[in-house]
């Protein structure tokens, strides 16, 4: 039996707080709570190499008890290429790797992901890259793939690992950053940005392709919106995003980091 929390969107820098503190306040009360992994489905922080010295921090703070990170969107956009988001850069960096958690039959499979513009199929004849290259951050992320050519990577390596997973007989927690499912997206009766923004959340795909390997567990992030945890398709979906908190932008419930980051974190016992 093992302890497993759950977070994502964490944005350290955005929301101006200390790292270092607060990575000292998160590993005592995981300690407390006996946790004995921490998942983060990314945007820990605008740069990659902050990310994996936050993971990193936590990991040598935390032990025995294990950490792994995917990145985000937002973990992408610097100090990074996209060559090297697909390698294994440090023991902390999940995508496209899987952990057996030891004492369990649990498997966990991490994966990035990306978009295929799949959300924003209502909208007919639009220029989807050209929106984003004017409007989204991840404009500037470095690419050497077309976003419907960089999910299908992504498909693909999901694929594999599940196939692998079943094969084993394992029970799987999927963690990715972008949104699986259309329940979770909004849509408007008029062409507002946020409609244009739905290309960009993920796509239905991999919660087709989560019910068709019979996934039960998969946690994501992106959405800021704050979700209980649904049951669809067999499987149990987990947005634990924690979201900004800034004088543009107030997503939280709390004023303090450490309020929001206990609220939104999810703790499950996998046996």
């Amino acid at each position: 039996m093992v302890r497993v929390a759950l977070i994502s969107d964490l944005h350290f820098d955005v929301n101006r707080v200390d790292p270092a503190q607060i990575i000292t306040q998160q590993v005592a009360y995981l300690k407390r709570q006996r946790v004995g992994l921490y998942l983060i489905a990314g945007d820990l922080s605008n740069h990659f190499d902050q990310s994996v010295r936050i993971a990193q921090a936590l990991q040598t703070q935390l032990a025995p008890a294990q950490v792994r990170f995917i990145a985000g969107n937002h973990d992408m956009l610097h100090d990074v290429s996209a060559a090297a988001l697909e390698t294994p850069l440090t023991p902390t960096y999940l995508h496209n790797q899987f952990l057996d958690v030891a004492g369990t039959n649990w498997r966990i499979i991490g994966n990035n992901g990306w978009y295929d513009y799949g959300f924003a199929d209502n909208l007919v004849g639009r220029n989807f890259q050209a929106w984003k290259n004017a409007f989204w951050v991840d404009s500037s992320i470095p690419q050497d793939l077309s976003d419907p050519q960089r999910f299908e990577r992504v498909y693909g390596q999901l694929t594999a690992q599940l196939a692998q997973a079943q094969a084993a007989q394992k029970q799987v927690l999927v963690m990715t950053h972008f949104v699986p499912r259309r329940e979770y997206i909004v849509y408007t009766q008029d062409n507002r940005f946020w409609n244009m923004a739905n290309a960009v959340m993920g796509s239905p795909r991999l919660g087709q392709l989560f019910a068709q390997y019979q996934v039960p567990v998969v946690v994501f992030g992106h959405m800021h919106r704050h979700y209980w945890p649904q049951h669809l398709s067999n499987t149990w979906y987990y947005n634990q995003a924690l979201g900004y908190h800034n004088h543009r932008l107030n997503e939280w419930e709390s004023g303090d980091f450490m309020t929001e980051w206990r609220r939104r974190l999810r703790i499950l016992t996998l046996t």
